[in-house]
């Protein structure tokens, strides 16, 4: 393992932000695992971090100037573009996303990158409000049709002292990022997933709802997973502003007659049904055509049952994995088996909603894996992204 990366030229680019330190970590990483890392930084970074770091961890020359004399290239003069089998850029900020969204190569890192045909990988970090602009967000949505990968940044205290989505990925997860984009697992190749994800909407009238707080992170990262291993994915998503994952065909909805419906249609070509979708289980009896007023007495809604999409699923199984997801507040183990006994599951992934780090919304989960015969494995806190490997490693054994 420790020379997995052998051979493999990495180039990483580093912009100037406070997360570059960073990239120190980034760097000697891979280097033990005895890539070749060659250092590009914009003037900005090396604000933050000297040249002379890299260079030491490295082991290579740093550029900072597109016009510096070059003073390690090759005879042949194999320029940095040519020779990366993968471009990384950590920490990318707001303005390094812009141009190469926009096409301006201005600097050796911008052109490096336009002139390179390798795989590409950013992992911004900026103030969350930036990040949530909607200018970085298109920027961030045209490098991903061109076929850039992201790794999206991580929540909690910024350097500016804000509190929410900006922190840059972790060295580790940058790494593992890179070793799969390197050496993708192709296991599930001839295989077909169909996921669901998000919540459903159950409408009351034209401008109220029920829903839930799921915001379908799980089972976008199962289904973004599943595409990188060479499945055909179907993913059934409801109301979500997540971005559609790389080689996955995406079904939109909003109710949950309507994802049973789009589920039950594909059911047949599927091999492994993941349903992570946090489904309701009522809709209103009566839907008002028109918004409902306020009287001076209390409103009564009649709420119907909505049909149980990963039982009835159960009920057709027959030789598919069928795994199901279960969210408790109480008697999570208890519950859990039950709802593998009930809707003939291969397994389900459950968790505790009151256990910090586990839920909605968040990237992380802790979850415990209990399948058919009553085993329980426990997870520990990870990234769902993580997580989504584990449950489809687990999938394909129950698929030997």
């Amino acid at each position: 393992m420790k020379r997995m990366l052998s051979n493999k030229s990495i180039v990483l680019g580093v912009s100037g932000g406070i997360a570059a330190y960073k990239a120190c970590e980034l760097t000697s990483r891979l280097k033990k695992l005895n890539a070749n890392v060659d250092v590009i930084m914009t003037k900005s970074a090396a604000e933050f971090v000297t040249p002379l770091t890299f260079q030491s961890l490295s082991l290579n020359q740093v550029v900072t100037d597109m016009f510096d004399k070059p003073k390690y290239w090759e005879i042949e003069h194999i320029s940095l573009a040519k020779k990366a089998d993968i471009i990384v850029i950590a920490p990318a900020t707001a303005n390094v996303i812009g141009k190469l969204a926009n096409g301006i190569a201005d600097d050796m890192m911008t052109t490096t990158v336009m002139a390179s045909k390798a795989l590409k990988l950013i992992a911004p970090a900026m103030n969350t409000n930036m990040y949530e602009n909607e200018v970085v967000q298109r920027n961030i949505q045209t490098l991903k049709q061109l076929g850039y990968e992201f790794i999206e940044p991580g929540e909690g205290r910024l350097a500016c002292g804000d509190v929410g989505k900006g922190k840059m990925a972790e060295p580790e997860v940058i790494e593992a990022r890179i070793k799969e984009l390197l050496f993708p697992k192709r296991d599930l190749e001839g295989k077909t997933l169909l996921v669901t994800a998000g919540p459903t909407r159950e409408a009351l009238d034209p401008v109220r709802f029920i829903t839930n707080h799921s915001t379908g992170k799980m089972g976008f990262s199962i289904a973004e997973k599943a595409a990188v291993r060479g499945a055909k994915v179907y993913l059934v998503a409801g109301p979500s502003n997540l971005s559609t994952p790389k080689g996955v065909e995406r079904i939109n909805i909003e109710s949950a007659l309507e994802m049973y419906d789009a589920v039950m249609k594909l059911a047949d070509k599927a091999d492994i049904i993941i349903k992570s979708a946090a489904v309701a289980d009522y809709r209103p009896a009566e839907v008002s055509d028109e918004k409902i007023k306020k009287s001076g007495g209390e409103l009564v809604i009649t709420l119907q049952k909505n049909p149980d999409i990963l039982q009835e699923l159960g009920k057709i199984k027959g030789d598919k994995v069928l795994i199901g997801f279960a969210m408790e507040t109480q008697n999570l183990i208890e519950n859990a088996k039950a709802k593998v006994l009930k809707k003939n599951l291969d397994f389900i992934v459950a968790n505790d909603l009151r256990i910090e780090g586990a839920g909605f919304a968040g990237d992380t989960n802790v979850v415990k894996i209990i399948d058919k015969n009553g085993n329980i494995e426990d997870v520990p806190l990870m990234r769902k992204s993580d997580l989504a490997d584990i449950i489809l490693d687990k999938a394909t054994s129950v698929c030997k």
